[in-house]
């Protein structure tokens, strides 16, 4: 059983304490949050303590690894802490919204045998998984395009736009890597981007944000990428991955609660709406990750989705940035 302290008790990190408190092969050791209120709800809940202090935690004895869902700026501090501690550690993406402090934390944890599992569950989607495998076993012959779709049922609140580092390193960095997940071993070459404030534009004008964008990508292999985002889609949380090949296509597509649907004189096939959000959309993958942590601790091998991973997906989103600023297909390199 490995016991796990969670680290950050705000939406996402309730949520994974209840995860591991209720994970077979996990034990929830205890819970941490600068805002001790929110941790002693947690604690509470799941029948676990309050540790008083992020330093306690990588302390303890009783803690074999920490699960990172704490603010973006605390995630490369607590990287170092936990390699320095032995402690595997999932953390929450992105590891920081900063490229420079990313690197910085690679070069200060390099040839640590510390497991570091990044936090981008969308791997571990079974349809996702399931069209992957398709594809790799040569089920649409050669792969030409991957189509990511990825569209929030609704715009977030102001306070968090203004913490979030911006629609690409937020929301996109789940599709940067996602897409490099579907793309294998041919990584991307070239960006472009075009990208607005359709939804709100006068939120947008106000803290120079995006909230709609769209990202063409080129590998080195000439394979195409296209990601396409909204922060509000009316008819709820899109998410969709299409694989197209030279002898067919392979389709993740998206999740309702039932297939129930119903026919009548003015509308036909009428069914349930898509499940709400992520907790929801992707609660099985957010379940399959710690499966796939607990086996990289317990067999000492490197996690399937580790740093690397992050930083690549973050300099992805850097070099869209740079093609949003500058309105040109940007290189990879320029950015690497």
């Amino acid at each position: 059983m490995l016991r796990i302290a969670v680290l950050g008790c705000g939406r996402i990190g309730q949520m994974h304490a209840a995860n591991v408190a209720r994970h077979a092969r996990t034990e929830l050791a205890m819970v941490y949050d600068v805002h001790v209120a929110s941790a002693e709800v947690v604690a509470s809940r799941e029948g676990t303590r309050v540790a008083t202090s992020a330093e306690e935690v990588f302390a303890s004895k009783d803690v074999d690894a920490v699960l990172i869902a704490t603010a973006t700026p605390t995630h490369a501090d607590y990287i170092e802490m936990a390699v320095a501690s032995g402690k595997a550690a999932i953390c929450e993406k992105p590891i920081d919204l900063d490229l420079d402090r990313v690197n910085a934390c690679a070069k200060k944890i390099a040839g640590t045998s510390v497991p570091i599992q990044l936090g981008f569950n969308r791997r571990f989607d079974p349809g996702h998984r399931a069209a992957r495998d398709a594809m790799r076993a040569g089920a649409i012959g050669d792969l030409h395009q991957v189509i990511i779709t990825s569209r929030d049922p609704a715009i977030p609140p102001r306070a968090y736009l203004e913490a979030a580092g911006g629609l690409l390193r937020d929301m996109t960095i789940h599709d940067f890597d996602l897409a490099r997940f579907m793309l294998g071993e041919d990584p991307v070459k070239e960006v472009f981007a075009v990208a607005g404030a359709l939804i709100d534009p006068e939120l947008g004008a106000e803290l120079n944000e995006i909230d709609s964008a769209m990202i063409i990508m080129r590998t080195q292999g000439g394979k195409q990428c296209h990601i396409n985002n909204s922060r509000t889609a009316v008819y709820g949380y899109d998410q969709r991955v299409e694989l197209m090949g030279s002898k067919g296509m392979a389709l993740s597509d998206n999740r309702k609660p039932h297939e129930m649907r119903t026919y009548s004189a003015t509308t036909t096939e009428v069914s349930a709406p898509y499940q709400f959000f992520f907790l929801e959309r992707y609660s099985e993958a957010f379940n399959a990750q710690i499966d796939y942590f607990v086996d990289a601790v317990e067999n000492g091998t490197a996690p399937e989705v580790g740093f690397e991973d992050g930083r690549q997906a973050l300099i992805l989103a850097e070099a869209a940035y740079k093609s949003l600023a500058e309105g040109r297909l940007v290189q990879v390199s320029e950015i690497a």
